[in-house]
């Protein structure tokens, strides 16, 4: 077989599409010919199972070396043993002896955008091939010229591993010998224009710790549980929207820092440990990370995400945050992971334009460009870019085993005007602001998601009036399983930042929300956002003086866990925390030294325990059958009061809070049943922090009719609080 001297500088120059087909073994008349390239190499010999031995001529001056083995047929096993003079020599399996590691019906599925295993197959994965153990690199660029893997095991040349083309899906491939896991790498992209830029593996599991960049070869060997094999199971056969949620939101990086150790933060394996023992004292369902998937610049507190399938290495290892998983599922704690779908950083070893071409990212910047952000805006309307993100959500279900995502800035992705003035966006095919192409992304990942991980959670933060996010897709929706209530959120703080002498005049911001609240199924969120970028902590959002910023935090943690919906908050909220959240520093748990701050972390403990134990607070959250008013419009006495139901009727809670700083005695409030009702919560006692004003642990109603109950009680209503009545068993 002889070689067009064309294809050999094609070769030497870094522009063959398909090296395989030039070096390696092919058969000829006398024989079989072993090519290999080797720049500054002074000699290459073929070393035979039979301990024979062929030298290898050189036929280009760029390090291309020739040689027959007389009488010999494929397949063939050698190996190369490379010169390099004074320099020495080693011997390496030839990577141009390799089939391809990805078959026909992978090319096809990822051809289709349909790849749900597309992790499995892109990026580097280690694996014996052909009897031999190595590394199988993959990687998409449809536009590149060509493709090398550069890394610690080539002394980053990327002459000496070209990749090849496997057609027209534009997936480049190589399996290397010998490459171990712990091994960093790239890949070496020649553009259409002829330019070389380095890129970290879009598919990459491991990522150094920033400054540097690069992808890690990984492979995983953490044993999952039984603990969490068992609570797998169980999720499966457990709906969320049925079941108590309540959510702790933390940044793993300043939740708590280790004192002992120079203040640093806590490592994935000790926030195993610590995180998810203070998840179960305070009786939190589930915690909530923002996100963990690898990103340059903590200070985006991971919302500018390069590695979407590697956690930040800040902390930890993978198999590390494999571990975190795991303990917190032993321990009954849920984990929901934050994603972020809706843009990526400009950083130039990443996504951005990462073929030489805009390939994840729209060309137009008008739809490519983030406005708000600096960031680029993946193209949803591209069938590979789908495959990527749904791979990417499922790859942390199955291959973490965590329970949910809550997929970050929705309304950015639904709008083709987020953010954007008259003249800097495209309306779509109808003319409308709608971004189609998100649309049926965000539908097509739910269904994907439901259909194959039955029990998980997926939330959108979607802050529009968007109709049905949160109902199948089968019906018009969006089909997330939740959608946080940002609404609630704004009117609901709105409210309790107001004087409680204006209050009156701002009643009904308080009860608007059930206007709503059965048309999603809702996350009552009070999240990071509203902690940072000047906003103050949620103790510094209330009035009065420090007692009565207290008691308004009080009252406001008792409404909204009482209130239709699940419940999300974010980490200090239950320290009370004066100073602002910054990702730079640990929260301030030196506050538990005070009582008033020990007391609002109480009754947070309290109010997650008393809600799980309480089948009205949370089986018919998103059906209207479950709430009714008792009293909404008492807007001079800053009261307002409802009732909550299980849907077997059995179990009622009747919710009511004073809003004024002053007391009320012989408040007549509506009561369904004619029973005792016990006091079950009153954010006012002294274990919290109150005044100790209540009703002597509970109520007796007198057969008087109010609020359109059959009963009713004169019930003691404490200042700037609120108290939970149960039907006395």
């Amino acid at each position: 077989m002889t070689v067009a001297s064309a294809e050999l500088e094609m070769l030497v120059r870094r522009e063959h599409a398909n090296p395989h087909g030039v070096l390696g073994a092919h058969p000829s008349e006398a024989g079989v010919t072993v090519r290999a390239l080797r720049p500054a190499a002074s000699g290459i010999t073929v070393e035979l199972d039979d301990g024979s031995t062929v030298e290898l001529a050189q036929i280009h001056p760029g390090g291309v070396f020739e040689g027959v083995i007389e009488g010999a047929q494929l397949p063939l096993h050698y190996r190369l043993r490379v010169d390099y003079g004074a320099a020495g020599s080693f011997t390496i399996e030839d990577p141009y002896a390799f089939l391809p590691t990805l078959g026909e019906i992978d090319l096809y599925l990822i051809g289709e955008g349909r790849h749900e295993e597309l992790y499995q197959r892109l990026g580097a994965h280690v694996r014996e091939h052909q009897g031999v153990g190595g590394t199988a690199f993959a990687v998409w660029a449809p536009a590149a010229r060509a493709v090398s893997v550069i890394g610690d095991f080539n002394s980053w040349d990327g002459r000496l591993h070209a990749m090849r083309s496997l057609g027209s899906g534009g997936i480049w491939e190589l399996f290397l010998p010998d490459v171990e896991p712990g091994a960093r790498y790239k890949y070496e992209i020649l553009t259409a224009d002829r330019e070389l830029t380095l890129k970290a593996d879009p598919f990459a599991q491991e990522t150094e710790r920033p400054p540097k960049t690069a992808s890690v070869v990984f492979q995983p060997h953490h044993a999952w549980s039984t603990q969490d094999s068992e609570w797998i199971a169980q999720r499966r056969e457990q709906l969320p929207l049925g079941r108590p949620l309540s959510i702790y939101e933390v940044h793993l990086g300043s939740w708590r820092l280790n004192s002992l150790q120079d203040n640093r933060s806590l490592t994935y394996l000790e926030l195993a440990d610590e995180l998810s023992a203070y998840a179960v004292d305070m009786g939190f369902t589930h915690v909530e990370l923002l996100p963990v998937m690898a990103h340059p610049f903590s200070g985006s507190w991971g919302y500018q995400v390069t590695g979407y399938f590697a956690p930040t290495p800040r902390w930890g290892s993978p198999d590390d945050l494999r571990q975190f998983v795991d303990r917190m599922h032993s321990r009954g704690v849920g984990v929901i992971l934050d994603w972020v779908p809706a843009h990526f950083p400009r950083d130039e070893f990443a996504l951005a334009r990462f073929d030489g071409t805009a390939l994840y990212e729209h060309v137009d910047p008008r739809r490519g460009a983030h406005p708000d952000w600096g960031t680029l805006v993946f193209n949803y309307g591209r069938h590979e870019v789908r495959n990527f993100l749904i791979s990417n959500a499922l790859f942390w279900l199955r291959e973490y085993h965590v329970d949910g995502i809550r997929v970050d800035a929705v309304a950015s992705m639904l709008y083709l005007d987020y953010s954007r003035r008259a003249g800097e966006w495209v309306p779509n095919q109808f003319g409308g602001r709608e971004d189609l192409d998100a649309v049926a992304f965000l539908k097509e990942l739910n269904e994907v998601l439901y259909g194959h991980e039955p029990g998980i959670i997926s939330a959108a933060e979607e802050s529009t009036a968007w109709p049905g996010v949160s109902r199948p897709t089968y019906l018009g929706g969006l089909g997330f399983g939740f959608k946080w209530n940002m609404g609630w959120m704004h009117d609901t703080l709105a409210y309790f930042q107001q004087d409680p002498i204006y209050r009156r005049f701002h009643h009904h911001e308080l009860t608007f929300s059930l206007v709503y609240a059965f048309s999603e199924n809702f996350i009552l969120p009070l999240s990071h956002d509203e902690v940072v970028h000047g906003k103050g902590s949620l103790y510094s959002k209330m009035p009065g003086d420090p007692w009565q910023k207290l008691a308004n935090l009080r009252a406001l943690y008792a409404y909204m866990w009482a209130h239709p919906g699940k419940q999300l908050l974010f980490m200090g909220g239950e320290l009370a925390q004066p100073a602002e959240w910054s990702h730079e520093r640990s929260l301030d748990w030196h506050l538990l030294e005070r009582p008033e701050h020990a007391g609002i972390q109480a009754l947070v403990r309290d109010l997650n325990h008393l809600y799980q134990a309480e089948p009205a607070l949370w089986e018919l959250d998103a059906d209207p059958a479950g709430f009714w008013w008792l009293e909404p419009n008492d807007a001079d006495s800053n009261v307002l009061a409802f009732a909550r139901a299980s849907r077997d009727g059995a179990r009622v809670v009747v919710f009511v809070a004073n809003l004024s700083p002053v007391p009320r005695f012989g408040y007549r409030l509506g009561l369904p049943r004619p029973q005792r009702w016990r006091e079950v919560l009153n954010t006012d006692s002294s274990f919290y922090g109150g005044s100790d004003v209540g009703n002597l642990g509970g109520v007796q109603p007198e057969p008087i009719p109010w609020h359109g109950q059959p009963v009713s009680a004169a019930v003691t209503l404490p200042p700037l609080a609120a108290i939970w009545l149960a039907p006395d068993e």
